[in-house]
């Protein structure tokens, strides 16, 4: 796990673009794992920018996303598959159909979930896969106590989990769904590279208990410990309680330009 301390989102969103620009180079054909909320903004910002200069396509790219709330219309604006189609699909090149999302309006669900992890499988598996995390450590909508193997399914959401993300249903919790469909945690480690952002004081206990606690169920993203290339980028703020932050910053900076991430 390699821990990169940035002075700000544009610089997270810089750093992430440039793994994800070497990767189409090398790859057109890439599949990308695509998180919703706010940590990656920055990062669909700048791949935005860099597609409208020319230096990056889309065009034989595929896009998975990570989870979807169970039981919102398929129009509403919350709609994870709608979110990403706003924040970044639609500004760039992918081809019509390129992207998928987890079914949550599915008349069966147990079916839908095997569905979403066969067209996954059938796509090769995913190249890079982008992640945010909770206040309690989920990724994707893995709360605690999920099994550390999982894989795609239903999930009912925390109470906290709710209350941080009503601020997209006008600051109402009860309009926030309990339910989602979520990819696993055994589903997110099969992923080849894993770039993980964190900012803000809010963040900054679940990042340590990632980075430097131990692998719990209780902080499910601790999982990615024991994944072989996994990227996680910091502001100042979600770095601030982790004890080895020197050594990190020290490591990030002395490294071979050639390494990347």
């Amino acid at each position: 796990m390699e821990v990169v301390i940035c002075r700000d989102a544009g610089e997270i969103g810089g750093i992430a673009a440039d793994a994800i620009t070497l990767l189409l180079q090398r790859k057109a054909t890439a599949v990308l794992g695509l998180a919703t909320g706010s940590s990656p903004l920055a990062i669909y910002d700048e791949l935005v920018a860099r597609h409208e200069a020319g230096e990056i396509s889309f065009r034989q790219a595929r896009g998975f996303t990570l989870d979807e709330y169970v039981g919102l219309p398929v129009d509403h604006p919350e709609r994870y598959r709608t979110v990403i189609d706003t924040v970044f699909v639609s500004r760039v090149d992918f081809a019509p159909g390129a992207v998928q999302g987890p079914d949550g309006a599915a008349a069966a669900i147990p079916a839908a979930c095997e569905a979403y992890e066969d067209a996954i499988r059938a796509a090769g598996g995913v190249d890079l896969q982008i992640l945010g995390i909770g206040t309690d450590g989920h990724i994707a909508f893995n709360e605690p106590g999920s099994s550390l193997a999982s894989r795609t399914r239903i999930k009912t959401l925390t109470r906290q989990t709710r209350i941080d993300n009503a601020r997209f249903f006008g600051d109402d919790v009860d309009a926030v769904p309990t339910h989602c469909l979520t990819q696993g945690l055994g589903t997110i480690m099969q992923a080849r590279h894993v770039i993980l952002v964190a900012t803000g004081r809010s963040k900054a206990e679940a990042v340590h208990h990632l980075v430097e606690g131990p692998v719990s169920a209780m902080w499910p993203a601790t999982v990615l410990q024991h994944h072989p290339h996994v990227t996680v980028l910091l502001d100042d703020a979600a770095a601030r309680r982790l004890q080895l932050v020197d050594y990190y910053r020290e490591t990030y900076q002395s490294k071979p330009a050639w390494q990347g991430i």
